[in-house]
């Protein structure tokens, strides 16, 4: 209200316009009451006045309601204003009721519908729009051209059947207007039917006002049946759209479900061909290689069965041969009896080095599950600890405020120790001015002395008031590189966990492979996690320190503030302490007394000042103190977030190790042998 106001002086003082004293005061009144409501009712705005407001409101205000009823605007002055409001877009609500519009007006008002995209209530009473019929159908046109109005108010506005009709074309165009009060005009039966048929295409009304138009009954019950259609249409229309919408919701919702389980049974999927793929090749190896066995042991038997046939056609030259051929065949049998022999050993060692396998594995999956419940437990604490230093800082915003009443009352009981103190000094002036006179001169040589005195004293607080001044600008600049400094050192706290936690999703990825290969990779894995463990406690507990760090800071500015509080009014009282004696002393004349109480008053004055900045100091720290609530809150969804993480990837690779262990050869090596 104070920039609009500032603003009609300027505008008024750039035109050569005298400024309307009504409507300054208004303004005035106004100000703190209103917020963004603008009111000038019942006041008589001349043309000048007019333009001037039109002038401001083409620019953008902070009004969203103006009213202007019962201004007694001329066709001129109507004319200006509602031209200046073609462009805003801040105005919202519009109250022209008893202005006496005709012609002009009405035109006017039909541009206004036609440009202006932001007005959504429109108030015509008590005019005389309906007299002319040209300029009430160009109104009606831009009501059809309209596309933002929603209530619209034509109460006694003297409009006949013609206008009545003119009205249903428009409202057969509009689709926005719900409420339209028509009370107490000339509509009559043919203006009555003409709006029954605009409303049987317009379904946006809901809610119209007859009363007082001479229109028959069966015609207003047709009228009310209409309504009360279009306003359960509109009733199910909002049901339907809340209820596509929440559909709408959940089928999204279904959709990225089904589309994560789908994702995560192809990578099943994908993951069991792969190992389905590598237990294949590995036993087609193995058969190769104990057919090439077989092979190899067919050619020997060949060989050996060769060697008998020798034997045999030379048997009649040497029977020893073919003995020595038979302990050579006894032996060949007891060779592959021990080979034998040896194949199924191994193959039980592989069997029992599975295992073991599988069971350090297990293992591994309960000390990562013990070490993530750990974590937790952790994560705990520290949310416990957030919360008991959110106690803490409640706690010290309930003694800034017990602080700042004790200061009020002390300054609430100084003053009343001062009025007192007058009341004594006045009575004490009755009673000794007969004795006083004698002591004139003595008493102004003293005023002069005093006077210079005082005004010693008051340049002394003057310096006094710029150095406390100094010093809390230093201590807001203080307050803001502090914000700053913890601001930065959060950025590069979160690049830090961020790309610590890109490290770590990598190491994971790094592990999991190491987990199928060999059982050194998983313990490598184990100690590398055990160490981002570490870590993450080592940041909290820092975190924890950073934290009690800026409580110590909060504390200190508090002290000092404190400090400073109780300085300043010691300082006061000391200034009114010597104020009173002064007034004690030179009470003999009373003009000198009405410059000590200017003075008192100019004293009185700073001190305000002083408590204003006071007060205006404990503000920003309130908003630091705010700042640094949000900094803990903003920490805590961190750590819930990393403690999400955490779970996520322990979940998945407690996954991951299953279906390795699931799909791992030696499941393929136990088939065969069933």
């Amino acid at each position: 209200m104070e920039d609009f106001r500032r603003t009609y002086l300027r505008l008024c003082k750039e035109g050569g316009v005298e400024p309307q004293e009504s409507v300054v005061a208004q303004l005035q009144e106004n100000r703190a009451a209103l917020g963004s409501r603008l009111d000038l009712s019942g006041q008589s705005l001349s043309a000048d006045t007019c333009s001037v407001l039109a002038r401001a409101f083409q620019k953008d205000t902070v009004f969203t309601e103006v009213s202007l009823s019962d201004c007694m605007l001329s066709e001129e002055g109507a004319n200006m204003l509602l031209t200046g409001l073609f462009g805003n877009t801040t105005v919202k609500v519009l109250d022209l009721k008893g202005n006496n519009l005709r012609f002009k007006g009405a035109e006017v008002l039909g541009k206004l519908l036609a440009r202006n995209k932001t007005l959504h209530r429109l108030v015509l009473e008590w005019n005389a729009l309906g007299v002319w019929d040209e300029a009430f159908s160009l109104f009606c046109e831009g009501l059809a051209s309209n596309s933002v109005l929603t209530q619209l108010d034509l109460r006694n506005n003297q409009i006949n059947h013609h206008g009545a009709s003119e009205l249903a074309l428009a409202l057969k165009r509009n689709n926005t207007v719900e409420v339209l009060d028509l009370r107490w005009n000339n509509i009559g039966l043919l203006g009555g039917r003409s709006l029954l048929e605009a409303l049987q295409n317009n379904k946006s009304i809901v809610q119209l006002e007859m009363a007082g138009n001479n229109i028959p009954s069966d015609t207003l019950r047709a009228l009310e049946q209409t309504i009360g259609h279009n306003s359960d249409r509109q009733s199910t229309l909002r049901e339907s759209r809340s209820r596509t919408q929440v559909l709408s919701k959940e089928i999204h919702t279904l959709k990225e479900e089904k589309g994560r389980q789908f994702l995560s049974l192809m990578e099943t999927i994908d993951r069991q061909r792969e190992e389905m793929g590598r237990s294949s090749r590995s036993t087609s190896i193995q058969i190769g290689q104990l057919q090439e066995a077989l092979h190899e042991r067919k050619s020997a038997l060949n060989s050996l069965t060769a060697k008998l046939q020798m034997t045999e056609a030379a048997l009649a030259l040497s029977e020893q041969k073919k003995h020595n051929m038979g302990e050579l065949l006894t032996r060949v049998k007891s060779e592959k009896e021990e080979q034998r022999e040896r194949q199924s050993r191994e193959r039980k060692k592989e069997q029992e080095d599975s295992a073991l396998r599988e069971a350090k594995l297990f293992r591994e999956i309960q000390n990562l599950t013990e070490t993530n419940v750990q974590l937790r437990n952790k994560v705990e604490e520290v949310e416990r600890r957030c919360k008991s230093q959110q106690q803490q800082i409640f706690e010290l915003k309930q003694e800034l405020t017990n602080s700042t009443a004790e200061l009020k009352l002390r300054l609430a009981q100084a003053e009343d120790r001062l009025e007192a103190e007058k009341r004594r000094s006045k009575q004490a002036l009755e009673d000794m001015d007969s004795l006083r006179q004698k002591e004139v001169e003595n008493v102004n040589r003293h005023l002069e002395e005093s006077e210079r005195a005082l005004q010693e004293r008051i340049f002394k607080l003057e310096g006094q008031r710029i150095q406390l001044e100094e010093e809390l600008s230093k201590a807001k600049a203080a307050c803001v590189t502090e914000r700053a400094q913890a601001e930065e050192e959060l950025g590069r706290m979160r690049a830090h966990v961020r790309q610590e936690e890109q490290e770590h999703v990598s190491s994971l990825e790094e592990k999991l492979r190491s987990v199928r290969s060999s059982l050194q990779e998983v313990q490598l894995h184990c100690s590398q996690q055990k160490q981002t463990i570490s870590e993450l406690q080592v940041k909290n507990s820092q975190q924890s320190i950073e934290m009690e760090g800026l409580r110590r800071r909060i504390e200190e500015l508090q002290q000092e503030l404190s400090g400073k509080d109780q300085e300043k009014v010691a300082e006061v009282s000391r200034v009114r302490v010597e104020l009173q004696e002064q007034i004690g002393h030179f009470q003999a004349e009373r003009t000198a007394q009405g410059g000590l109480k200017e003075k008192i008053s100019a004293l009185e004055r700073e001190i305000k000042v002083l408590s204003s900045n006071h007060r205006e100091a404990l503000l920003d720290k309130e908003s630091e103190m705010s700042s640094l609530l949000e900094k803990l809150r903003m920490k805590e969804a961190e750590i819930q977030r990393m403690r999400e993480d955490e779970a996520h990837r322990a979940s998945y690779l407690q996954s991951a190790i299953l279906t390795y262990v699931q799909g791992s050869p030696l499941g393929h090596y136990s088939s065969p042998k069933k």
